[in-house]
């Protein structure tokens, strides 16, 4: 077995526990919390990951920038880097603590949050700020089974914080900090500091290759956002509070899916932007194909067992999820499908094609919004909408890989 595929599949293995940690704690929501509640939990959730989106973008291009250096063996480039972000990172985490204090207000009127709901959520974002750099730390040295052990450790916070405060305080707030602690699980990464905190001086990333790179990260990065949670945000506008509780289960169970093989692609991304000789592509091909196996395993087993999966998270049947999984896993398998093709062509630095992806995101969650008159309607869309950009990127993908091998 290739270190990459060991690698790949001690990650993925790590996100499958990770996976039925977390979806055992929206079982614990889905008994403790009324279904109003449940769904403000998963609507903050996807809000959280919208506020969030600049630190994606970031962490894909620091990652990228990182496993290139090294792999140059360009170790005192790394080291400089590194404590340029760390520099920023402070700089930003002060901004970012001042802005939330005069913010809160303001954006719990406008997204009609409550003011608790709001503080969780931006605390999660303020905490994600150094999660992000740590994970692009992870991937771009491929520290991958302490990547893994941090997945684990965050699992177990959110699993016994969330506990505890749902069985004292049944209310959203409770679940949506539970999720901000987890990401204290990056700590761990403390006991190798010698390893990450030299002594080189700072240096800034920010040069016209970096910030090119960045804009299209930026494309990339929105569109899966738009991909993978866009339908959450549709259904809060359109769907009641009962309603949007039941959805969210279902969309819970369909982000799953790309969610828990995911940890492949991270490994993928992080060789595909160090290597690209003929053997490495081979090695990366194969676990590109062990992604899409994955995936379509979890579908069947999901599809199959929808009603045992539901019932787990609601503690009983509940026929309005179950009836919802199916069309959600099949649009997410489509998703999950673009989403590979689109780390492969960012980490390639085949620039149109991620844009194509970016694009294609921001109009799956348009055609959404605009064509929801129902929520029959808008869940019935979404695996023809899905299947539609899928084979838009797919034929653009196997020309730019066909374009890239005759070259």
């Amino acid at each position: 077995m290739t270190k990459l595929w060991r690698s790949g599949i001690i990650l993925s293995s790590a996100g499958f526990l990770a996976g039925l940690g977390n979806y055992a704690f929206q079982g614990i929501m889905g008994r403790l919390l009324d279904k109003a509640e449940f769904g403000y939990v998963n609507f903050t959730l996807g809000f959280i990951g919208l506020l969030s989106l600049p630190l994606q973008i970031g962490t894909t291009s620091l990652t990228h920038y990182i496993a290139h250096f090294r792999a140059e063996a360009d170790e005192a480039r790394v080291q400089e880097l590194l404590a340029g972000c760390r520099k920023f990172l402070f700089r930003l985490t002060l901004a970012g603590s001042i802005t939330a204090v005069v913010l809160l207000k303001p954006l719990s009127v406008f997204f009609e949050f409550r003011a608790g709901l709001m503080l969780a959520a931006l605390f999660c974002v303020l905490a994600g700020l150094w999660a992000a750099f740590a994970t692009a730390l992870c991937q771009g040295l491929a520290w991958f089974r302490r990547l893994a052990l941090i997945s684990i450790v965050a699992v177990v916070l959110r699993l016994a914080f969330g506990s505890a405060a749902l069985a004292k305080y049944r209310v959203a707030e409770a679940a949506v900090m539970a999720s901000g602690i987890a990401f204290m699980a990056n700590l761990v990464l403390l006991y190798w500091r010698k390893e990450f905190m030299g002594s080189r001086a700072a240096i800034s990333p920010y040069n016209r290759e970096f910030f090119q790179y960045l804009a299209v990260g930026a494309a990339c990065m929105t569109g899966a956002f738009f991909f993978t949670q866009g339908d959450v945000l549709v259904a809060k506008l359109n769907f009641s509070d009962i309603d949007l509780g039941f959805y969210s289960a279902a969309s819970k169970l369909g982000q799953a899916l790309p969610m828990v093989v995911a940890p492949m692609l991270t490994v993928l991304f992080t060789s595909r932007s160090a290597h690209r000789t003929q053997m490495a592509l081979r090695e990366q091909l194969q676990l590109l194909g062990l992604y899409a196996a994955g995936l379509a395993a979890g579908a069947a087993g999901l599809l199959l067992l929808r009603s045992f999966w539901v019932k787990l998270i609601f503690g009983t049947y509940t026929p309005e999820s179950a009836a919802m999984v199916g069309k959600v896993a099949l649009a997410m398998v489509f998703i999950g499908l673009m989403q590979a093709m689109a780390m492969w062509s960012l980490a390639s630095r085949w620039f149109k094609l991620a844009l194509l992806y970016g694009v294609s995101g921001i109009t799956y969650w348009a055609v959404l919004l605009l064509w929801r008159k129902s929520p029959a309607q808008m869940i019935a869309l979404m695996p023809v909408a899905a299947a539609c950009a899928f084979g838009l990127v797919l034929v653009s993908w196997l020309a730019s890989m066909r374009k890239s091998h005759s070259g």
